[in-house]
């Protein structure tokens, strides 16, 4: 039973240390939406997404007002886009008509986002995955809440370098389309390598083949918690820190799993997940960058600041598993640039640099997220930037992603403003020297030799 004292602790951790729910995502499978006549595809999709989410929004707000505790975004993730359309789509254009429809549904159902026109191809590509991907640009360009993933890797299959050569042209030409809006549609794209099939973020949420019809799956966020929790122990030894944020990861995740089985009893709709992420918004306090200063760094990209995010990303994931059976998705800490004021601070600083933040990402949740480059970055230097991060994740047998935005028409010290929990970002300057030819072999990296598990 929960006492007095933890239900006292848990408001104050709402009221005065920025904890939220991040997002309550639906996972709808679309398989049955397969046919070969594009109208009826569309037709389907529409139909099957706006009669199981009818209730999400409303839902989440009446978890909201019955436990007081803020539930920031509702979001949908579907069977990758790739998949439902293969039968009826012959050219990219007809993909673009089907992420309309997302739009046009996750508008009705009022969610946020819907993630899930994706392609997986960590090996190869089939011609309805190749045309979804060249789609990609018209089609984030001319919807607003749908999002886009590809997976272009994988500890088991190596790394899809024809797919990262195109993923960086792809990068370019949505920088492009959406150049009107600082590039904002490189925001809602990411390349993965070891892609989860449950993962409720966005932008890369897509609902597995291997889930079920439909599934609840829920993120939690609490930075401002923990760093709150570590001002308590300033100056302890590792084990007294390691301790504290393990047991504040836990009250988190507690949180989450009440919010995650009222939306899934409610809604009658299987529990999946729940995804502890510190993921941090551009309000001040609710910084991972603070956590990690508080740890004893002076600025994150100090030397010592891979080894804290270890530290951090570590004692998170043993106090979540600890308070719920099923932690998923990605799990840990997020290094979002744009979203996170401490990370923005430190890159106008200097402390920060695009080659520590790669250091950075061999030990934290995701990769290079949400990070601001010059306009006029080359495709290929997008790709090996891709392939360095998609090598990391493949090597360590962890999800890595590169979500980077290439801002038309700015340099290195301008600023690009998303807004939202997007925020805004400084340009990082990147490496001038030229990757071309390497990016240019095509073919496959070869997964690693511990891949072999059978």
């Amino acid at each position: 039973m929960i006492n007095r004292f933890e239900v006292d602790e848990t408001n104050k951790m709402i009221e005065q240390e920025k904890l939220d729910v991040r997002t309550i995502t639906m996972g709808i499978s679309l398989l049955d939406c397969i046919d070969s006549d594009l109208s009826r595809v569309n037709e389907k999709v529409y139909e099957k997404i706006t009669s199981y989410a009818k209730d999400l929004v409303d839902v989440g707000h009446e978890i909201e007002v019955k436990y007081g505790i803020p539930i920031v975004n509702k979001r949908i993730s579907v069977t990758p886009i790739s998949l439902v359309g293969s039968a009826a789509c012959k050219c990219p254009e007809d993909f673009v008509t089907l992420a309309k429809t997302l739009d046009r549904a996750a508008k009705e159902v009022r969610v946020n986002f819907i993630g899930g026109y994706s392609a997986l191809v960590s090996k190869g590509m089939t011609p309805a995955e190749e045309m979804l991907i060249r789609s990609i640009p018209k089609a984030l360009a001319c919807t607003e809440r749908v999002c886009s993933s590809v997976n272009v890797g994988s500890t088991k299959t190596g790394i899809n370098m024809d797919a990262v050569r195109l993923m960086g042209q792809v990068i370019k030409e949505t920088a492009e389309e959406t150049k009107e809006r600082d590039s904002l549609g490189c925001a809602k794209l990411v390349v993965f390598c070891n892609a989860p099939d449950d993962n409720p973020f966005m932008a890369g949420a897509f609902h597995g083949v291997t889930e079920a019809d439909a599934i609840i799956n829920v993120g939690v966020s609490g930075p401002g918690v923990v760093k709150t929790a570590l001002e308590k122990v300033r100056g302890k030894n590792f084990e007294i820190l390691c301790e504290t944020i393990k047991k504040t990861a836990f009250k988190v995740t507690r949180v989450g799993q009440l919010v995650a089985q009222e939306a899934s009893e409610r809604l009658g709709v299987p529990f999946g997940i729940v995804d502890l992420s510190l993921a941090p918004t551009p309000a001040v306090g609710d910084s991972v960058a603070e956590i990690l200063e508080e740890i004893g760094l002076e600025s994150v990209g100090a030397p010592g600041t891979t080894a804290a995010l270890a530290l951090l990303n570590d004692q998170v994931k043993k106090g979540g598993v600890m308070a719920s059976s099923y932690v998923g998705g990605l799990s840990g800490a997020f290094i979002p640039v744009s979203e996170d004021q401490g990370m923005i601070d430190a890159v106008n600083r200097n402390a920060l640099t695009l080659e520590k933040l790669e250091a950075m990402t061999c030990v934290c949740s995701v990769g290079l997220d949400m990070i601001a480059i010059p306009g006029d970055t080359s495709a290929e230097t997008i790709s090996g930037i891709i392939a360095d991060e998609a090598a990391i994740g493949m090597v360590n047998q962890k999800t890595t992603a590169v979500r980077l935005i290439p801002a038309v028409g700015k340099s290195a010290g301008d600023t690009v403003e998303f807004g939202g929990l997007l925020g805004y970002a400084p340009i990082m300057p990147v490496n001038p020297y030229s990757c071309a030819a390497f990016v240019e072999r095509g073919g496959r990296i070869p997964a690693p030799i511990h891949s072999f598990k059978n």
